[in-house]
């Protein structure tokens, strides 16, 4: 498990990590409270910190998680990192925590083939959609933007669309 602190916009305690099983109720409760992101199950967040930690990421901060971004390698495109959520806790919200947690995961030892990231987002998450074009000006190239899950999708639910943010070629190494 990589464990490493860093300075988050003058935060030098946060400490961000691999999520472990005990994280789970952290990782489900940030969520929850960071609206407007789905909530899913206690379950799937325990799955995904059991079968894709090394692609997740914790932040933590005096013990408790502060920040958690949920991604993959997408599995038809391995040059690509899916990232699923990015939960940032008001205590420490626009102080480059979102931003860290990424650059962290593509920093990771095994990931230098990874060139492209991806992730959606729905137009009223304003604050997600500054993060991803913000990453993408940090890894000096493009963001492009096009609906990837429609409206009628979400049949029976009252669910914006989902616009699919591309984001590269990029290279960390």
């Amino acid at each position: 498990m990589s464990v490493s602190s860093g300075k988050a916009g003058g935060i030098s305690s946060i400490i961000y990590r691999v999520p472990t099983l005990e994280d789970g109720v952290g990782i489900y409760s940030l969520v929850q409270n960071s609206k407007p992101l789905d909530l899913n199950s206690l379950y799937s967040y325990l799955l995904l910190t059991a079968h894709h930690g090394d692609t997740c990421i914790v932040a933590e901060l005096e013990g408790g998680v502060v920040g958690y971004v949920s991604a993959y390698v997408h599995p038809k495109k391995h040059d690509t990192l899916f990232v699923w959520q990015v939960a940032v806790s008001e205590r420490v919200r626009k102080q480059g925590v979102g931003l860290s947690m990424l650059t962290g995961i593509l920093k990771r030892p095994g990931f230098q083939s990874v060139r492209w990231l991806e992730t959606t987002v729905s137009p009223s998450n304003t604050g997600s959609a500054r993060l991803f074009h913000s990453l993408a000006r940090k890894l000096n190239t493009s963001c492009h933007t096009s609906v990837y899950f429609s409206r009628d999708l979400f049949e029976g639910q009252s669910h914006e669309e989902e616009v699919l943010f591309r984001i590269g070629p990029f290279s960390m190494y």
